[in-house]
């Protein structure tokens, strides 16, 4: 057997590195020469998948030890926020003094003389198995010895990985990096091929044909699919970081193309707001970059908005048992919490339904009785979250700014809302030429299909509309009073606390109950199948996987969705047209 030779991507290209034997050796050394063309695979995460730092100053002012804003997979300084109040929340979560946490050595900093970014953004063991036999721009062990050699763990560092929430990510990064470079003869593709993808939730229309080993080879002939990760700031709005991530993309290509390697376009995976994202990414008014992606696999994406993000403005995240989502309860699990967060941030707000979602998502009962149903003219922001003097409103304005930060507040965030209207109108139709999705239809999951306000059966009179909030307890349940002419609205008047409870309402003043409903309509817990086939309605899409059986965060653990991802990934490859340049 001949010697194998370390050969290392360098800025100027691959380099190869021998050793000097004895004229007796006539062993020869051979290079392997991996292929020039490189695709690179780009993960773009959801809300709350992103980790943020915060500023010097806002870091001071808020003493703590180090600069982190958000990153969950940190318990210990995660649970610092379940307790966090909402004014330590609006000041800690704030879009003004944020960023993205990257690992972009000497640029970052944790805040902390004795953390390093590397400490910072430090990866979990990689169980990424690639026997290729030589250093490539792949996740692999540099060999021993080798100068500058780093570990896979140093390497998906510097590729993003530590940026996103690795609890729910890093699965789905080792799959593709792993399958998407290993060849057909490997177990995972063996039964792969051949397998009808209705099996993974296949929609008829489009009808997808299976995947044969044939296919996969063609695809992935003479390419390597490194599989980076980009965060963003979730708190800004979609198409600010559609920009910031446009010019990421763009350097990367570059950076590739510099190591002497044939880099045109790339692939983008995304889950949940990450697909907004994407959709902003493409659009010729927003991220301009459709040339420079060749395809898009959206998951769990809620393409019209979820009603959840009403729900939990109001009444704060639902407990749901799992360990797993644990982002979500950190963001508070009552609504004055979260709307100290998600009330300031168009990020956020964007994710509420928008117009396509439809009319009557928003619902009034009384004894199982419809009162009304909201919204009714197609303009969920004019009939719901704009409003302020109806109790159905989206917004508690004693909650929006309990830091009393200067220019936060109503009006503040009537913009916001402004804006994340324009954005949903721009991006209403905005989806890749070339792009596939899954997402979860489960009807055992109950996503919030719809709202559900129900009226305390005691209240026996019509005027039910013009009742006014006077306590809340925060989590779905408040009282409601009739003003009278000598009696005015808490909010008017001042006479409630700052969070509108345990106002002194006099007998001849009766109370009536509301209670938030179960939640209802199939999907993934969060965003229901009502928003997601939206996407299917288009008729945009080359296919589309409408699946059962996960929880919205923890879908990319999912066995179906990680083949569909696999599989779709393969049918966007194989349309890739290389250029012929040298």
């Amino acid at each position: 057997m001949g010697k194998q030779l370390a050969v290392n991507v360098a800025a100027g290209g691959l380099k190869a590195t021998g050793c000097c034997t004895p004229k007796e050796d006539k062993t020869p050394q051979k290079m392997s020469v991996p292929p020039r063309r490189v695709l690179p695979i780009i993960f773009i995460p959801g809300i709350m998948g992103s980790n943020l730092r915060m500023s010097a100053k806002r870091q001071e002012e808020l003493k703590k030890s180090n600069n982190i804003a958000w990153r969950p997979d940190f318990k210990y300084e995660s649970s610092g926020l379940l307790n966090a109040s909402p004014r330590e929340r609006q000041l800690q979560l704030d879009p003004s003094t944020t960023e993205v946490d990257e690992y972009d050595p000497p640029n970052s900093s944790t805040g902390d003389k004795k953390e390093t970014p590397e400490d910072r953004n430090k990866i979990g063991t990689v169980s990424v198995t690639l026997n290729v036999g030589i250093n490539t721009p792949l996740l692999t062990d540099d060999l021993k010895g080798s100068k500058n050699g780093k570990t896979k763990e140093e390497k998906a560092r510097e590729r993003g990985w530590g940026e996103i929430y690795c609890g729910s990510y890093q699965g789905i990064l080792e799959k593709c990096e792993q399958h998407l470079n290993s060849p057909p003869t490997s177990d995972f593709w063996k039964k792969m091929f051949e397998v009808d993808p209705v099996r993974w939730g296949a929609h008829p229309e489009p009808a997808l044909k299976r995947l044969s080993e044939n296919d996969f080879k063609k695809a992935v002939e003479g390419c390597w699919f490194p599989v980076h990760a980009m965060g963003y700031n979730w708190l800004e709005a979609n198409g600010d970081s559609a920009l910031k991530l446009g010019n990421r993309i763009i350097k990367l290509i570059k950076k590739y193309r510099e190591q002497k390697f044939q880099c045109e376009k790339v692939i983008l995976i995304t889950h949940s707001m990450g697909g907004l994202v994407a959709r902003a990414l493409i659009h010729p008014k927003l991220g301009k970059l459709s040339s420079e992606i060749l395809g898009i696999v959206h998951g769990e994406m809620p393409a019209a908005g979820a009603p959840a993000a009403y729900k939990r403005i109001r009444s704060g995240t639902e407990e749901s048992g799992s360990i797993i989502d644990f982002a979500p309860k950190i963001l508070g699990n009552f609504g004055s919490d979260v709307t100290a967060v998600l009330g300031n941030a168009q990020g956020g707000l964007e994710l509420l339904p928008s117009k396509a979602y439809g009319n009557g998502w928003l619902e009034i009962r009384q004894n199982g009785k419809l009162l009304r149903s909201l919204p009714e003219n197609g303009d969920p922001y004019a009939e719901i979250y704009q409003i302020r003097d109806k109790w159905w409103r989206l917004l508690r304005e004693e909650w929006l700014n309990p830091a009393l930060q200067p220019g936060c507040g109503f009006d503040h965030t009537y913009i916001l809302l402004e804006q994340a209207k324009e954005f949903h109108e721009l991006i209403n139709s905005s989806y890749h030429d070339l792009c596939y999705a899954h997402y979860g239809c489960d009807s055992g999951r109950p996503s919030w299909e719809k709202v559900i306000w129900n009226l305390d059966p005691k209240y026996k009179e019509k005027d039910w509309q013009g009742l006014h909030i006077f306590s809340d307890e925060k989590k779905g349940k408040f009282r409601l009073y009739k003003a009278t002419s000598d009696f005015i609205d808490d909010e008017d008047s001042g006479i409630a606390s700052m969070d509108g409870t345990n106002i002194n309402i006099p007998p001849q003043y009766p109370s009536f109950g509301v209670e938030l409903g179960a939640s209802v309509g199939p999907g993934d817990q969060t965003v229901p199948a009502r928003s997601s086939d939206q996407q299917l309605h288009s008729g945009k899409f080359s296919g589309l996987f409408r699946q059962v059986g996960y929880e919205h965060q923890n879908s990319y653990k999912d066995d179906a969705a990680i083949k569909s991802t696999l599989f779709s990934l393969v049918r966007i490859i194989e349309k890739m047209k290389w250029s012929n340049h040298a």
